[in-house]
């Protein structure tokens, strides 16, 4: 893995939560000095095709994977009160496969996002 590509994925990892493109260009370098904003999105389109990486659209950011491999169908619950993000590992995932599969497709990434609110934001509501 190239260097930058390594780089990337450490910021991921280390943040634990769900980080903007722009967030990691910042942050890229270790000297304090921000990245050029190409090395970052290439390095964030390799790790996603290989499974390391997840792109939820729905707030424009990127999290490292908690496992399961590159082709596991990844959901989300997404808090839309205080913005914590979970992955999930939904067995609905597989029958959509199965569905695609039926009807001749291959499904190389699933993401799935459910916003609503999570117990801390439901409890003091």
């Amino acid at each position: 893995m190239t260097g930058p590509r390594r780089r990337v994925l450490e910021l991921l990892l280390g943040a634990g939560e769900p980080v903007k493109a722009y967030d990691l260009i910042a942050r890229f370098g270790t000297d304090g000095q921000a990245a050029k904003p190409p090395t970052v999105y290439r390095a964030l389109e390799f790790l996603e095709r290989q499974g390391m990486v997840h792109r939820i659209a729905s707030i424009s950011a990127y999290v490292a994977c908690t496992g399961g491999g590159p082709a596991h169908a990844a959901a989300f619950l997404i808090c839309d009160c205080c913005g914590a993000t979970q992955e999930v590992h939904p067995a609905r995932g597989d029958s959509f496969a199965l569905a695609a599969e039926a009807a001749g497709y291959v499904i190389e990434r699933t993401t799935i996002e459910g916003h609503g609110r999570c117990p801390a934001c439901r409890v003091a509501a």
